[in-house]
């Protein structure tokens, strides 16, 4: 579909939760860009883009092509704001922190039609003035009418080259790739951590830019590879035998998904659910898996239905009440049998549970609450609402929850240790201080186990086991640019018993 020829219906109201009656609907933007505009306006106020999205699309009934052009121009424009708003700053002769916050808005998504698209400049500039009108009024659209006009004068990288004139190191990466400094220097320890060239930061960085694949996971014993790979669109995992990616279309339109026996899953969150199961215990096990953070249910539905498979039972737990509601219905699909032994739900903190449940499970996955620094492509304002001071407020919180799940495993059992983070302060430097205060916990080779999950998964140069000691080299390091996965921290532990 042409850009010109692109629906222009509206809804009957403007729905959203910044809703205000239009000044000017002499010329209506079309309903793909207003519903950009009005996702934008959610995450302004809180909302997480990629679960205000379904709303937003039912609310201004897009699909198909339309659907694809919104969330391309409201996701790309939330990602590249660190590149658009230099650029909207020379554009508008404005500091972009004077500009309304409404009127920021319409910009970035111009910015993001006539530089990260292909959307021809002059509907870029028509299109983006006809939603000033609409959403900001006409004063602020003859403003964006000539900020558009100049910045359609120069392509992408003539900008690119104007903005980051005079920038170099951390702060020219920052620009060019839309990252926060402190991002992009957390982003570069972690590679360091690992052993892996420091150069590799800027494929780093254009991985987070890049809009991750849909993966589905099948859940044992609810759904196979085999039945979501009937589906047309669909091709196998690259790493988890569990796994399949969805090439286009929504994920709904499979049944098993659709019905929840299958669901939406990074590969790299499913590796990390399978080399708990597949890890080594010692000693005599009670059957009690446990998933000690548990919210939004993903990993522990597909803990669940693996521990089912061989007759054990999992307990979820998680901290908030809502989001336990989430882990519910993600083990308690309607129309699917309930799981034997059933699984277990608790509301709490992790230290809590340790208290009242010491050494009473096989197994323990704790996935701590983390920067997520290593997920940003598919979260594109996760970026601009984290902090360099998250991690200093976080660790505690993710030495804590480590001691309580090795608190809770028995003798001989195992426990997986994951962050969805790959800088060394949320990973291995936690790992490590954990350990220097335990003498009955020793580190299990997690590289070696990945290997039998995963034999496709070329061990060392692609799991990123650095050279070394401690839990660097015990541990896996998983990479948006090496593997296509979330960069996903997995280190196993396992509770060493008396004899030992």
């Amino acid at each position: 579909m042409s850009d010109q020829n692109r629906t222009r219906s509206q809804p009957e109201r403007r729905p959203g939760r910044t809703e205000r009656a239009p000044r000017d609907r002499a010329r209506r933007a079309d309903g793909a860009r207003t519903a950009a505009y009005q996702l934008l306006a959610a995450v302004d106020e809180g909302a997480f883009a990629n679960l205000e999205l379904p709303h937003v699309m039912r609310r201004f009934r897009l699909s198909g092509r339309d659907a694809a052009f919104a969330t391309e121009l409201a996701f790309g424009a939330l990602r590249m704001q660190g590149l658009y708003d230099p650029v909207i700053a020379r554009a508008t002769g404005r500091a972009v922190d004077t500009l309304d916050p409404e009127l920021l808005r319409t910009l970035r998504l111009g910015a993001h039609q006539a530089l990260g698209m292909r959307v021809p400049p002059h509907a870029a500039a028509d299109q983006t003035v006809a939603l000033a009108r609409w959403a900001n009024g006409a004063g602020p659209a003859r403003l964006v009418n000539a900020a558009m006009h100049r910045m359609t004068e120069k392509d992408r990288d003539t900008w690119l080259a104007e903005v980051t004139e005079g920038l170099t190191g951390a702060e020219r990466l920052a620009v060019a790739h839309s990252h926060p400094v402190w991002v992009v220097r957390a982003l570069q320890a972690g590679l360091i951590d690992r052993g892996r060239p420091v150069d590799e930061i800027e494929a780093v960085l254009e991985s987070q830019n890049t809009p991750a694949l849909v993966s589905l996971v099948a859940r044992p014993g609810w759904s196979t590879p085999e039945e979501l790979l009937e589906h047309g669109a669909t091709e196998p995992g690259r790493w988890a035998p569990s796994a399949v990616t969805l090439t286009e279309g929504a994920p709904s339109a499979l049944r098993a998904v659709a019905e929840g026996r299958a669901g939406v899953q990074d590969e790299g969150s499913q590796l990390s659910a399978l080399v708990l199961a597949a890890a080594t215990t010692t000693g005599e096990d009670t059957g009690r898996w446990l998933d000690l953070c548990a919210g939004p249910g993903g990993k522990a539905a597909l803990l669940a239905t693996t521990a089912t498979q061989r007759g054990a039972g999992l307990v979820a737990n998680e901290l908030h009440a809502h989001r336990a509601e989430l882990v519910r219905q993600a083990l308690h699909p309607q129309g699917v049998d309930p799981l034997d032994p059933p699984v277990e739900i608790t509301v709490g903190d992790g230290a809590d549970l340790a208290a009242d449940r010491s050494g009473q499970f096989d197994r323990v996955l704790v996935d701590v609450p983390c920067t997520g620094l290593g997920s940003l492509r598919r979260r594109p304002e996760a970026r601009w609402r984290r902090q360099l001071s998250d991690l200093a407020t976080l660790g505690p919180t993710q030495r804590s929850l480590l001691g309580a799940a090795l608190d809770l495993v028995r003798p001989g059992g195992v426990v997986a240790y994951v962050t969805c983070s790959p800088h060394p302060a949320e990973t291995s430097v936690v790992v490590d201080d954990v350990l220097k205060g335990r003498q009955d916990v020793e580190l299990v080779d997690t590289g070696a186990v990945l290997a039998e999950v995963s034999p496709q998964l070329a061990l060392h140069e692609a799991a990123g086991v650095p050279e070394g000691k401690g839990s660097r080299a015990s541990s896996v390091q998983l990479w948006p640019h090496v593997h296509g996965t979330d960069a996903m921290y997995i280190c196993l532990l396992r509770r060493t018993t008396p004899e030992d």
